[in-house]
């Protein structure tokens, strides 16, 4: 479904990304694992087109683009295809809950209003804040604006989303409600690249697992294999096995 290889990515002199290969199959849930600063982020804003890569290709639904060449219009049109959730979560301060999910659909995707209304409360009931629909992100829990961030990104009825630490703002007893969302939509066969820190999520969810360090792929695997059988003596030190 979606391919990336040789991503290098610098900022001056800092290279963040050294040549990364990845690939995602429909319906699986990739969790990019490894510590602070191994370009885990910047590796799916470039996928995302958050970030400009430097080089490498991109193939999507079999269409391969080259990172250092593909055009605005492109990017447009892979985008539509996907959705982001930011760890900040990234909402509209002066909207209601259903105006920020209403809002992608709106203006990037020029869905009819009455339309895009009928989406976001079904995406909002979805991620259980059917209630919440005219509330205010500063009425909302750090938990509820996350989840009304998922929801604005299932509501664009996305082939995959990518998650950038979901639950890394969140206080320990907020990131239950999240995560269980997150596994939910796994269980519905949502395709899904998520970076975290969550290893138990990352071990009972996950299709597959990758272990990032210093801007490369150290170690990649079934959960069982990276979890219980790591190859590499440095992502068993990073998990204390």
């Amino acid at each position: 479904m979606l391919e990336c290889k040789g991503i290098t990515k610098s900022f001056g002199a800092l290279e963040v990304l050294k040549g990364v290969d990845i690939s995602v199959h429909k319906g699986d849930v990739v969790t990019i694992l490894g510590p602070s600063g191994s370009g885990k982020t910047t590796l799916i804003r470039c996928m995302n087109f958050l970030e400009r890569a430097d080089a490498g290709t991109i193939t999507f639904d079999g269409v391969t683009y080259d990172f250092a060449s593909i055009g605005k219009k492109e990017i447009a049109m892979l985008r539509k295809k996907t959705a982001f959730v930011f760890q900040e979560f990234n909402l509209f301060l002066n909207m209601t809950a259903i105006q920020n999910v209403m809002v992608g659909l709106t203006t990037a995707r020029k869905v009819p209003k009455e339309e895009a209304a009928k989406r976001a409360r079904a995406a909002l009931e979805r991620v259980g804040l059917g209630d919440r629909a005219d509330f205010y992100p500063g009425q909302l829990s750090g938990g509820q604006k996350q989840r009304v961030a998922i929801a604005r990104a299932i509501a664009t009825d996305p082939e995959i989303i990518f998650f950038d630490e979901p639950t890394s703002a969140l206080d320990p007893e907020l990131t239950g409600d999240v995560l269980a969302v997150m596994r939910s939509l796994a269980a519905d066969g949502m395709t899904m690249l998520v970076v975290t820190h969550e290893m138990s999520f990352a071990r009972q969810v996950s299709s597959h697992c990758i272990f990032m360090e210093g801007g490369v792929i150290v170690e990649e695997g079934t959960p069982e294999q990276i979890f219980e059988h790591p190859v590499s003596q440095r992502t068993a030190t990073f998990l204390k096995l």
